[in-house]
């Protein structure tokens, strides 16, 4: 019977394991910092953060509070959930963040940052590179909710 209870143990212990190692560990980094140790400005995503998964091959996934509005140069749209590949200098493939143009809502597809020292970030919309002064995204935007367009 003793040998059923440790084979029970281990068992069990094993379990636990799986358990704890299968959920995201807390990150002793915010967002914000993140993003600054790679390069980026604090800023390119809003307050509203509610958690961030960075994978090993440098997906990044932001969950939001919900989808949500807010203004750079112009308006931008987050949806709950953005996604990129973050490298030192840029998020690349990103989805679930678009901004207005001309009236028309456009994908944010690469945004990069090559020399801090310029003072410029370069955003990738697909139909055009738009380059923003650095300062534009020093602080992270206030959203508002939206239910998306």
């Amino acid at each position: 019977m003793a040998l059923l209870g440790n084979h029970f143990r281990v068992l069990l212990g094993f379990f636990f394991l799986i358990f704890f190692i299968s959920f995201p560990c807390s990150h002793p980094l915010s967002i914000q910092d993140l993003l600054k140790t790679r390069g980026l400005p604090p800023g390119l995503l809003p307050k509203d953060v509610k958690s961030y998964a960075l994978s090993e091959n440098g997906l990044l996934e932001v969950f939001l509070e919900g989808p949500c509005l807010t203004k750079f140069d112009t308006m931008a749209f987050y949806e709950s959930v953005v996604r990129a590949n973050l490298t030192y200098g840029g998020l690349t493939g990103v989805e679930g963040f678009s901004q207005e143009e001309l009236f028309l809502w456009l994908p944010v597809k690469d945004i990069i940052v090559d020399d801090p020292k310029s003072g410029l970030i370069l955003f990738d919309i697909g139909l055009a590179h738009k380059q923003l002064s650095l300062s534009l995204f020093e602080d992270p935007p206030h959203c508002n909710e939206d239910s998306g367009e």
